[in-house]
């Protein structure tokens, strides 16, 4: 296998490896008894094992984001600025608009299209949109613009806009404070991922990609991959410690020494603070080095996944949400319960309805072993064919 071949694969394995553990947290939503009335950050009523398990889903959205810009840097290597902004431009405005439709219907299963929940696709999609301008502009610019963004955005954790306009500007852009956001006619819209700050984190991507270019020696690129991954993460545990500025959820002392180590690790996801960025790219950098040189079965399954997300993302919240579909009626609810009673997502009771974490566990192995097959199928076709719509699905 070629050098070029084994560098995108090590990309392609970590995208794999957090595409798996993305289906878990959204296994957990449908499913867990919890889910809907509590959250696993809660110290009150948390455990370990239910905090770690959405605690190790925080490395998702990040990595799924980050790596996205790596990606977009070795396509600059075979397209013209042009056709690499074009390309941007539109697979940011398709994402865009698949949020709006066959994503945001695989969650909800609202076929009145009255409410729109924006999630990670949204804000990929809003960041290649924002990318396709700025691609422009030179290398070293792109960096430091990543990092002023990932290093500046937490000033904003305390401003409030009083301006109706900008108030909705900034839910969608830069702040996530959940609100709903009427469009008129019964229809309202929720942004849960506020697009600059997760530009910054796929401009940090970008910058990455440059350690990935064919002539980049191996050997140098593990060794910063490592030491960079490292002083990440120790510059997640001083700033964590200070419990000042990066992150506006400071950590407090618990009624014991696990639960105060849980608050520790508790850090901002909406948006991504400085915090969370370092605490979640910092092993990313260093899974990455690990990873280089390894080559089984399992990097070979993990591959699978990773080749082809946006395609497994969309098809594990239909097989998820389907699933809790069958367990909805399964359990006594009819078609007419689920616009009376209070929901988060269509077919999904707020209350009484799931399993303690161990059966959520089980369900999400069925998920992964569900999604598989159609999986394996696209991305063999992927590999072989080189048709226009492939690099948008």
């Amino acid at each position: 296998m070629d050098k070029t071949l084994q560098r995108i694969q090590s990309i392609d394995v970590l995208r794999g490896i957090i595409m798996i553990f993305m289906a878990l947290d959204h296994t957990r939503d449908f499913f867990h008894i919890d889910a809907m009335t509590d959250q696993p950050e809660n110290m009150d009523t948390t455990t370990p094992a239910l905090f770690f398990t959405r605690w190790i889903t925080h490395f998702c959205a990040p990595l799924f984001v980050f790596l996205s810009g790596t990606s977009i840097y070795l396509q600059s290597l075979r397209k013209t600025k042009k056709e690499l902004a074009l390309f941007l431009l539109t697979r940011g405005l398709w994402l865009i608009v698949a949020e709006f439709t066959i994503v945001g219907f695989g969650w909800s299963f609202n076929y009145m299209f009255n409410f729109f929940f924006l999630q990670v696709i949204w804000a990929i999609g809003a960041s290649m949109v924002l990318l396709s301008g700025l691609i422009f502009l030179r290398y070293w610019m792109l960096f430091a613009l990543g990092i002023l963004i990932t290093v500046l955005h937490n000033l904003l954790d305390t401003h409030t806009f009083t301006d109706p306009i900008m108030d909705v500007i900034a839910n969608l852009f830069l702040l996530t404070e959940f609100d709903m956001i009427p469009l008129g006619g019964g229809v309202a819209l929720m942004c849960a991922y506020a697009a600059v700050p997760w530009t910054g984190i796929m401009l940090l991507g970008y910058a990455l990609g440059k350690w990935y270019r064919p002539e980049f020696d191996q050997l140098r690129r593990r060794k910063l991959l490592l030491s960079t991954g490292l002083g990440i993460i120790s510059l997640f545990v001083l700033l964590r410690l200070v419990n000042g500025y990066g992150d506006p959820k400071p950590w407090t002392e618990q009624k014991d020494a696990v639960y105060t180590f849980l608050s520790f690790l508790n850090v901002n996801k909406y948006p991504p603070s400085l915090i969370y960025a370092c605490m979640t790219l910092g092993p990313a950098m260093i899974a990455l080095a690990l990873l280089e040189n390894v080559r089984n079965r399992v990097t070979d399954l993990l591959n699978v996944f990773g080749r082809v997300p946006f395609l497994y993302y969309l098809l594990h919240v239909y097989v998820i949400h389907l699933l809790c579909v069958g367990l909805f009626y399964a359990e006594g609810y009819t078609f007419a319960d689920n616009f009376r009673l209070d929901m988060a997502f269509g077919f999904r009771p707020k209350e009484n309805f799931g399993f303690p974490l161990g059966i959520v566990y089980l369900i999400w192995i069925l998920v992964i072993v569900l999604c598989w097959f159609p999986t394996k199928q696209y991305e063999k076709y992927k590999r072989t064919h080189k048709k226009w719509w492939l690099s948008y699905v």
